[in-house]
């Protein structure tokens, strides 16, 4: 190995020259500017094909974009999986959906679809819970009822009618003598339900409650249930209170002894919580679940391969192999990951192949620095200073090999939809990004600086009739790809590269042979 190599992936910073919305450009950012001065540099494609989705029209997002970074390959990922699988019909032919609708047109009892509503193809795709819909009544199922979460997030903020008008669409078409299906809940995924990495169990528990003992405010539709929450609370979508669909004043859709309940999201990180609370037996002390019914539980896909959650599910995930960390373990490197709660299983789970455990107890070092519970426009710096303490730690200890580390700012405070914090958010991480690029200097470290998607820099857009609204979702953006080393210019090719290709550019600067699998380095040598 030449040099130690230093990788800061700046979470939901992307790359563009178009002005509006862009905090990216808006911040003062001294460091990167020098940076993209002096260094050689370019932008990599971080959404659609690149990254295993679909179409190009796919945003990409922090999970798929963090198996790319961390192997050097691209594989079927999320939406693209159980597109996939839809279209060949393997999913219906799946032991799992076999049990499941099964069990329900046996005893007669519900089937129940649990997820977010939107057509954002980052957790999920409001086709794939049609294409199960109309499956289930093909199959015999009588009756379902649908608990809906809604976007704002990886849609349009306030856009959430809009899919709440096609899935009563196609329920109101499947509707007969033999057939009832109906929403049956709701709620904001920022309020309920869609917590990620532990940070906020309270958010799960208000889902189960919800979702689960059909206990929450009432309304006759989940039209109206939106509308009113709008008005009291000048809410966008993902930030709305939980609601429950009753009639005659009982829920028309609490799950009862005998159900059974699909995750339909088919990204991890927020299924994991609810899963666990499904399948979780006496000794689960996570939240009182009060009385709970019998049913049985899948997920779209199996949300953690090491933990096994859920214990069923639909669609098996991608296999994972010969990722960078593989790797440098096979050459005896040491490695050091590090970021706060938001973004730590990035820079751990999905940045190793979808492993919970390390592939080497050994030689991985591992640091979460705890998240603030609490919105993150109100502190929008977030943890970046820890964050930058634990990696210049890491650099003087003179133990380490590789070194990477995730700061969330640009995407999490993004998501809030406030520009003035993204302004300060894509600052902190600039101020932070200077330490870092000192501590290189003085150990003779290379420094690589990119991200895994955009937001912060597209934060307003053009809605349909030509006004100007905020834009909380992924951007389509490129993001930036920056080599410093104070000793040498390492000069790049330039082509259509994307993220998969920086692990074989890290392998190249640590002077490693990849594998035959990945892609190409972008070094030009």
């Amino acid at each position: 190995m030449k040099k130690p190599v230093v990788l800061v992936v700046m979470d939901g910073v992307g790359e563009t020259p178009e002005e509006l919305g862009n905090m990216v450009l808006k911040a003062t950012t001294p460091t990167l500017d020098e940076l993209k001065a002096t260094c050689p540099w370019q932008c990599i494609k971080a959404h659609g094909s690149a990254v295993g989705l679909p179409t190009d029209d796919d945003m990409g997002n922090s999970e798929v974009g963090h198996n790319a970074l961390g192997c050097g390959q691209i594989y079927s990922q999320g939406a693209k999986l159980v597109n996939e699988s839809i279209e060949s019909g393997s999913i219906f032919q799946s032991e799992t959906w076999k049990e499941l609708a099964g069990s329900v047109v046996e005893k007669g009892t519900a089937l129940h679809f649990l997820g977010l509503l939107s057509d954002g193809n980052v957790h999920s795709n409001i086709s794939h819970l049609i294409a199960m819909l109309r499956e289930a009544k093909k199959e015999g199922v009588k009756k379902v009822r649908v608990h809906i979460l809604l976007d704002g997030r990886d849609v349009p903020a306030t856009s959430a009618l809009e899919y709440v008008e096609q899935l009563e669409n196609v329920l109101a078409e499947l509707n007969d003598a033999s057939f009832d299906g109906r929403i049956a809940s709701g709620g904001g995924r920022m309020k309920i339900t869609m917590d990620r990495y532990q940070a906020n169990w309270a958010m799960v528990a208000a889902g189960w409650d919800v979702h689960v003992h059909g206990q929450g405010r009432q309304f006759p539709t989940a039209k109206e249930a939106i509308e009113t929450f709008r008005a009291e609370t000048g809410c966008i979508d993902q930030d709305l209170p939980a609601f429950v669909i009753a009639e005659n004043g009982a829920p028309v859709g609490a799950m009862q002894d005998g159900d059974s309940v699909i995750l339909y999201n088919f990204r991890g990180d927020r299924a994991l919580e609810i899963s666990m609370a499904f399948d979780g037996d006496a000794s689960f002390d996570k939240f009182d679940r009060g009385v709970i019914p019998q049913v049985k539980y899948a997920g779209m896909l199996e949300y953690d391969g090491d933990l096994h959650i859920p214990h069923k599910y639909l669609v098996n995930p991608p296999q994972i192999r010969n990722t960078l960390t593989e790797l440098l373990v096979a050459h005896g490197i040491r490695e050091y990951a590090v970021s706060e709660t938001q973004k730590y299983g990035h820079v751990t789970y999905f940045w190793n192949g979808n492993r919970s455990g390390k592939v080497s107890e050994e030689l991985e070092d591992y640091c979460e620095i705890p998240s603030d519970v609490r919105s993150f426009d109100e502190c929008p710096w977030m943890k970046a200073t820890e964050i930058a303490d634990k990696v210049i730690e890491a650099i003087q200890s003179g133990k380490y090999g590789f070194i990477r580390c995730n700061f969330p700012n640009g995407d999490m405070v993004g998501h809030t939809g406030s520009l003035h914090a993204t302004e300060i958010a894509v600052e902190s991480v600039d101020l932070e990004l200077a330490r870092i690029k000192k501590a290189c200097d003085e150990a003779g470290c290379i420094l690589i600086v990119t991200a895994d998607h955009g937001n912060s820099d597209q934060m307003l857009e053009k809605n349909k009739k030509g006004g100007i609204e905020v834009r909380t979702a992924h951007s389509l953006n490129p993001v930036p790809f920056i080599i410093y080393d104070k000793d040498e210019r390492h000069e790049m090719k330039q082509g259509a590269f994307g993220l998969a290709n920086v692990a074989p550019t890290v392998a190249e600067l640590m002077e490693l042979t990849p594998p035959e699998s990945w892609e190409e380095s972008m070094l030009a040598r």
